[in-house]
């Protein structure tokens, strides 16, 4: 027996606004992860710290260069920020022609924690690698 037309579209409501409020969750998050790499990129100029050329990892193993200089956040080089406060995640599809090309890479909104979720030992709060990144 299907389903009845209104139990259908109060579950595709619910489902939009569950995306909904994720997404604000998600912006909110990125505006606190922002003010701290603006803190970063601040305390970096004082310092001296100069950003370097960043390498994209390809998903077929090899590395290319980018478009863009900063300085990477993990010693796997996966993330960086750039040198005017973006964040950069540095894994991304590609082959031969982007090895001879180079990627172009797109900002993401940055997390207040890296790593989550993920299983390579490399998860922290973002103040964490900000903080590290600045010691060196």
């Amino acid at each position: 027996m299907p389903y009845p037309q209104f139990v259908t579209s109060k579950r595709a409501e619910d489902a939009q606004l569950r995306i909904e409020l994720e997404e604000g969750a998600r912006r909110q998050e990125a505006t606190q992860a922002q003010r701290l790499i603006d803190d970063f990129l601040a305390a970096a100029r004082s310092k001296g710290m100069t950003p370097e050329p960043l390498r994209a990892q390809l998903m077929d193993g090899h590395e290319a260069r980018t478009d863009k200089r900063g300085w990477y956040l993990n010693a796997k080089h996966s993330l960086a920020i750039g040198e005017n406060g973006e964040y950069y995640q540095l894994v991304v599809p590609g082959g031969f022609m982007e090895r001879m090309r180079g990627v172009k890479l797109e900002p993401s909104l940055p997390p207040m924690h890296i790593g989550r979720g993920g299983r390579d030992g490399e998860t922290g709060d973002l103040k964490e690698f900000l903080g590290w990144l600045l010691a060196d």
